[in-house]
């Protein structure tokens, strides 16, 4: 199956800025820049929605709307890349939601925001594209 990784706008703009600062020689950048690539591989590397956890991608309870996942890395004193996401229900897309490239500056208050934040762009992507799939 074909997986099509679709990433706002916004997004796009964060990640273009990521890789101009490890371009540039930015080691932070370098090493986050790694990161966010090992797990845009892993999500297109999946056939479908996960039916259950894994050291790599784990459903967030503090979910808003609609039901979210976690990709993330081993430990790395010097940084914690997150990649929040969501499995449209007959879907081929995976939408990102948000991205945090640096969590290890804030901590788990990451995650007090994180369903509200994931909802608005999904409805936003529901909206783009017309989307009538299965309702929650």
């Amino acid at each position: 199956m074909i997986v099509e990784v679709y990433r706002p706008r916004e997004m796009a703009k964060q990640i273009g800025r990521l890789i101009a600062s490890a371009k540039s020689g930015d080691s932070l950048a370098l090493l986050v820049a790694k990161y966010l690539t090992d797990e845009l591989n892993y999500l297109k590397g999946l056939e479908s929605e996960p039916e259950e956890d894994t050291a790599t991608l784990k459903r967030v309870r503090q979910s808003g709307k609609y039901p979210i996942w976690r990709l993330s890395h081993g430990f790395d004193k010097d940084a914690a890349v997150r990649l929040i996401c969501w499995f449209p229900p007959e879907s081929n897309e995976i939408v990102l939601a948000v991205l945090y490239g640096d969590k290890k500056k804030v901590g788990d208050v990451f995650y007090d925001s994180v369903g509200a934040r994931a909802d608005q762009i999904i409805e936003n992507w529901i909206r783009e594209n017309n989307w009538h799939g299965n309702k929650f």
